[in-house]
């Protein structure tokens, strides 16, 4: 088994939708072994162990085949060879199987100097558990219409049996092996559509796809809607702030008429002003009167302030301390972000409140009473849901869909219920509210980093693209200011 550090890193991954990834150069028999440790330790982790023999051939099959990919283009390249020529792709594959075989130790050295890698990742999101193996050499036409040329025969089969008593062509090693990946993934009742294999920007990306137990999934869904709907301290928001939010939406209402509603409640006041004071909008003189903060915030900002304030109100209990700290470091540094690329003010808004209400769901889930916990634990075992999967929601599994359906309850508009659902999963997010899903993820990512939860390589590639981000070392210095200038808000 993996040493204790990496199934915990494999449980953070799993609540935080964050990958884990391995890079190999040679893909020794150890390593080998360690891939199928951790493909295990998930798939305890999701209640699946009973996947772990199909699923152990199917990444090996898939690892294998990159790395003969990568044999074949030093191979070549020795002997003088091009890929793209059909008569030097002939000529190479005579004997390419057995001398590749005879000098394997010879050509895997190559691979590592010429810095051939592959690349294993596992990654859960949404109700998918992803397996993807890169390589950094491009697949050709012609391979491709191979390996598909495979896949269409494999329709042709019944069983495995059927399969091994057929004559097929393996020697590129995607024959016969790729036909009994599609033959096991029928076994586990899915199609040939959970697999995937296609090349850009000089890589190659094979990849399986499986939804975990669909049934258990739609069950797990009931799940969270038993919690949303149960939960007794959920009320609706308080009726000041329902009435106030009324008179945003009334056009005939004018600013004064806000700011007197607002004046009536003294809590709602104070917060208002300590947020127009803040660092956030660097005013010249301090504000104190709720008129001109009204103004100053805007009615989109007010609208959003009132989300924030209405949850903290129902939700902040003394012990949930740590879950609320950690709510504003991330509003302020999804603030930050937003402004630092010059998003418009509305946006620059949402990734605020996106921020301080990211972690909703897992704060609801965590004040629950005991009598509802017993309620969804007997939910659980009627459903023969597994322990492993209950212990996942609990420990923060789900938490972000949790989260949205109760923003939803509440009326959130859309921007912020999609900030909520997919601040672990940016691309699930509708292009329209990309750019604030977006700074929320980044700034909880860069959060869960300071706290060395996760790390650099198990960033969202798209959204550093967004940010401009292209190092580590780029991602450090812009953690460093985040983090000076929050300690600088809060001395305020």
């Amino acid at each position: 088994m993996p040493p204790t550090n990496i199934s915990e890193k494999i449980k953070v991954a799993i609540q935080k939708s964050v990958p884990v990834t391995v890079t190999t150069y040679k893909l020794n028999h150890e390593t080998e072994v360690y891939l199928e440790d951790i493909l295990g330790v998930y798939l305890r982790e999701l209640g699946q162990d009973p996947l772990v023999d199909r699923l152990a051939y199917c990444l090996k099959e898939l690892a294998v085949n990159a790395k003969k990919a990568n044999t074949k283009r030093v191979y070549f390249e020795e002997k003088g060879l091009s890929l793209e020529s059909k008569e030097d792709y002939a000529e190479g594959m005579k004997n390419f199987k057995s001398e590749t075989m005879d000098r394997i130790d010879h050509y895997l050295e190559i691979q590592k100097q010429k810095g051939l890698y592959i690349k294993v990742s596992f990654h859960t999101f949404s109700s998918n558990f992803r397996i993807a193996i890169r390589n950094n050499v491009q697949i050709t036409r012609k391979e491709q219409m191979r390996i598909y040329d495979r896949i269409a025969r494999s329709r042709a089969f019944d069983s495995m049996e059927e399969a091994f008593s057929e004559v097929l062509d393996d020697s590129e090693g995607a024959g016969l092996g790729i036909v009994i990946l599609i033959l096991m993934l029928k076994k586990m009742g899915l199609d040939e559509d959970s697999f995937e294999i296609d090349g850009s920007s000089g890589e190659t990306i094979a990849s399986l796809t499986i939804p975990i137990a669909q049934v258990k999934l739609d069950e797990m869904d009931m799940m969270t809607s038993r919690i949303v709907s149960e939960i007794e301290a959920l009320p609706q928001f308080p009726e000041n702030v329902t009435v106030i939010q009324q008179l945003i939406n009334d056009p005939n209402s004018d600013i004064n008429e806000i700011a007197r509603r607002i004046s009536t409640d003294p809590s709602l006041t104070a917060d208002l002003l300590r947020v127009v004071n803040s660092a956030k909008f660097m005013l010249p003189n301090r504000v104190d009167n709720i008129a001109d903060a009204v103004k100053m915030v805007g009615l989109r900002g007010l609208k959003n302030l009132l989300y924030s304030y209405g949850s903290e109100k129902i939700l902040n209990l003394p012990q949930k301390k740590e879950l609320w700290d950690h709510a504003h470091r991330t509003a302020f540094y999804s603030f930050s972000l937003a402004r630092n690329i010059k998003l418009p003010k509305d946006f620059i808004d949402d990734a605020y409140v996106g921020g301080i209400l990211h972690d909703m769901g897992k704060i609801v889930f965590s004040s629950i009473h005991p009598e509802l916990l017993e309620k969804i634990q007997e939910f659980s075992s009627e459903k023969e849901l597994s322990a492993s999967l209950f212990e996942n929601l609990a420990g923060g599994y789900n938490h972000a869909q949790i989260g949205a359906k109760i923003a939803e309850k509440w009326n959130f508009s859309n921007s912020l219920v999609e900030a909520i659902r997919f601040h672990h999963e940016p691309h699930s997010s509708s292009v329209a509210n990309r750019k604030v899903v977006n700074c929320v993820y980044l700034a909880n990512a860069i959060c869960d980093m300071e706290k060395e939860m996760i790390t650099f390589d198990q960033l969202d590639s798209d959204v550093l693209k967004f940010f401009r981000i292209t190092s580590e070392a780029q991602l450090d210095r812009m953690r460093e200011i985040l983090g000076q200038a929050f300690k600088s808000e809060l001395m305020m």
